[in-house]
């Protein structure tokens, strides 16, 4: 039976929208079911629609279904991406992480693999900071946390995060990112089916 992934994801102007393409392409490539999810928005509709890129990425990403409390029950692993506000995941995504509560008191989210991707504007933008914060999270609920660690020389190539994949605002997704991120998905659909 295939591990049933949940790749979650909130992007403003495509950046985590990419990394979370990429990683669910890896996770079906590794055999997983993978449902690609987005984490609502939640910022004013006034708001986005002032900003020309906002919106544009919002228009592209209006057929990706948004992640329920549902899929997480349905998800055996969870890859969350998102990026960093402030040294924290973006409101978005803590919006949604608030509405699993119900399923969280029934132990819907407990002894389920999860790993955490970010990107920030800088390289000392907060990334570290916001994956350990999501972590600790994922223990609250009984998770278990899957990083990539330095499994991987690649890992090396992109910036030596152990923590998760974090992306730099601008730069390109270069083969290395591709496999980056590749393999932190692998690995926790990997992770996952022992578990299971």
């Amino acid at each position: 039976m295939a591990t049933k992934l949940a790749v979650i994801y909130y992007s403003t102007y495509g950046t985590n929208y990419q990394m979370a393409q990429i990683a669910a392409e890896a996770a079906k490539a590794a055999g997983a079911e993978v449902r690609l999810l987005k984490a609502a928005e939640t910022a004013p509709a006034e708001v986005v629609a002032g900003q020309e890129a906002w919106k544009a990425q919002q228009d592209k990403m209006a057929d990706v279904p948004t992640a329920t409390a549902q899929d997480m029950e349905w998800a055996d692993a969870y890859l969350i991406s998102a990026p960093t506000r402030f040294g924290i995941m973006a409101s978005q995504m803590r919006a949604f992480i608030d509405t699993l509560g119900g399923v969280w008191a029934k132990g819907g989210l407990a002894n389920k693999a999860i790993s955490a991707m970010t990107s920030a504007q800088n390289a000392h933008g907060g990334q570290e900071t916001t994956l350990m914060s999501f972590y600790a999270t994922a223990m609250h609920w009984g998770a278990i946390v899957v990083a990539p660690g330095y499994t991987d020389p690649v890992i090396f190539k992109t910036g030596g995060n152990p923590y998760g994949y974090s992306h730099k605002q601008g730069d390109e997704f270069t083969d290395d990112v591709k496999a980056a991120i590749g393999h932190q998905a692998r690995r926790l659909v990997e992770v996952a089916g022992k578990i299971r």
